[in-house]
């Protein structure tokens, strides 16, 4: 499934949050990343997200789609990371 991954986390816990979503998903923009996901590899993010996370002052959103290609993608200005050349 195609995910896109948005995230706000505490200062203490942002480098650790990039790392960890950066092993899974690609990395667009600051807190925001895209990819495609299994759903094994879902449930481990997520596993190790909520770990890293505070309840009371984190949070992460997911958008999800069974495919990129129902998923029309507009950029305006500079593109952090391209994502069309991976294989």
């Amino acid at each position: 499934m195609y995910i896109i991954l948005v995230y706000d986390m505490g200062q203490k816990r942002v480098g650790k949050m990039l790392k960890l979503c950066r092993r899974y998903l690609n990395w667009i923009q600051n807190s925001v990343f895209e990819g495609e996901l299994t759903e094994v590899q879902l449930k481990a993010l997520l596993h190790e997200a909520k770990a890293l996370m505070n309840d009371e002052e984190d949070s992460l959103i997911l958008f999800k789609n069974r495919d990129k290609k129902w998923l029309d993608k507009q950029i305006v200005g500079k593109e952090k990371q391209s994502t069309d050349d991976f294989l």
